[in-house]
């Protein structure tokens, strides 16, 4: 990271108050003096309009690169494989790459709730939440915001937690390039419970027959349910994010994660595209 994308970060909240500020500044100065408006002003506050949407634009990008590539703190791991400890080292390093995914997701939602979906990563991200100065730290480089942890969630009756799932599994689709809708693989964040083998962890599955023969189905969670209407919220635009940010087979271009190491398989107990 360089020290201007540094001071970007760190001054990127008060970017618009300024701006607007400014203009009202300029405004107030001409009325003062007389000044007649000019056509040029148009092409000034056109000028305004496209530096914002740039240096936003370069924003979002920068803070999820560090998202993606930052240090998180060791104790994450060592919670991690105290609650079960038949984890590997690769384990926990899977469980923090799915974390920054879900990261990721509260990024690109823009201060909207995001749900976790995953007991792994709620383990990882409460034993964060612990470490309050420098969780805080880190949130507010990474996303703006500090997100208030909530212990992981599945579809139910509440449309708030629903929509926080649906907000979630559309930006872990689109980080991996996977059509929301029609999902032919899991993202890692919503695969990592069953690879890992949790006994109580969150298992899903692209869809109901994509469940293995040896496992109940009533056991599994289902991809395919975020765009149904069969619960409460917003089922039609994942919470809303389709409606601004439409998917596509491109997403957005940052599929860093979805082939890294091997196949997600249709989503099962296969790696998600994660791992």
């Amino acid at each position: 990271m360089t020290i201007f994308e540094w001071l970007l970060l760190r001054s990127a909240r008060w970017l618009l108050p300024a701006l607007a500020l400014a203009w009202a500044l300029a405004l107030l100065g001409a009325l003062a003096t007389g000044t007649q408006p000019e056509a040029r002003w148009g092409v000034y506050a056109l000028l305004t309009v496209l530096a914002y949407l740039g240096l936003r634009h370069w924003t979002d990008a920068v803070r999820e690169q560090f998202i993606r590539v930052s240090p998180l703190p060791h104790a994450l791991g060592r919670a991690l494989r105290g609650i079960y400890p038949h984890l590997t080292t690769r384990d926990t390093q899977l469980a923090e790459r799915a974390l920054r995914q879900f990261f990721i997701a509260c990024l690109r939602s823009r201060g909207q709730y995001t749900a976790v979906p995953s007991r792994a990563v709620d383990v990882l991200w409460e034993a964060f939440a612990r470490h309050a100065p420098a969780y805080g730290a880190w949130c507010r480089t990474a996303m703006g915001h500090v997100p208030e942890h909530s212990p992981a969630q599945t579809l139910g009756k509440k449309a708030h937690y629903n929509d926080g799932l649906r907000r979630t599994w559309y930006w872990a689709c689109c980080d991996e390039s996977i059509n929301p809708r029609q999902p032919s693989r899991l993202p890692l964040l919503f695969a990592l419970d069953a690879k890992l083998g949790l006994p109580d962890g969150v298992s899903y599955a692209t869809h109901p027959a994509a469940v293995p023969a040896t496992h109940a189905p009533q056991a599994w969670h289902y991809g395919s349910s975020f765009a149904d209407g069969g619960y409460s919220g917003h089922a039609a635009d994942f919470g809303g994010m389709e409606r601004h940010h439409p998917w596509s087979t491109s997403a957005d271009g940052s599929s860093h994660d979805a082939d890294a190491d091997g196949d997600g398989g249709d989503g099962g107990g296969g790696d998600g595209g994660g791992d």
